[in-house]
């Protein structure tokens, strides 16, 4: 797995959720029985928890902001912390599927 293909599968994802307007974030995912707002942020929390653990450093909660349209810059962030961790192909391998398995979910 590439950076360019975490890339792609982060792109998807924010290409299908950043016109969202509140109320579709309110709604409950397909899987999960959570609001996708909910599920989207637990996907940021733990691409910031790879970044960190691939860094060695103490991992921290990414707060969750008081709009929800904010997630899909959060995601992007975090996505770009991760890979500028010089992370390997097997951490790249596990956030892709992070990443596809939320963009299923929703």
């Amino acid at each position: 797995m590439s950076a360019a293909e975490l890339d792609q599968a982060v792109r998807l994802l924010v290409r299908q959720v950043e016109h969202w307007q509140q109320p579709r974030w309110a709604a409950v995912a397909t899987t999960g029985n959570v609001p996708r707002a909910d599920l989207v942020h637990r996907l940021v929390q733990e691409v910031a928890n790879l970044a960190a653990d691939t860094e060695g450093e103490p991992r921290r909660v990414v707060p969750r902001l008081d709009n929800d349209l904010a997630l899909p810059d959060q995601l992007r962030v975090v996505t770009a912390d991760l890979r500028a961790t010089g992370v390997d192909d097997e951490v790249l391998t596990r956030a892709a599927a992070e990443v596809t398995a939320t963009r299923s979910a929703l």
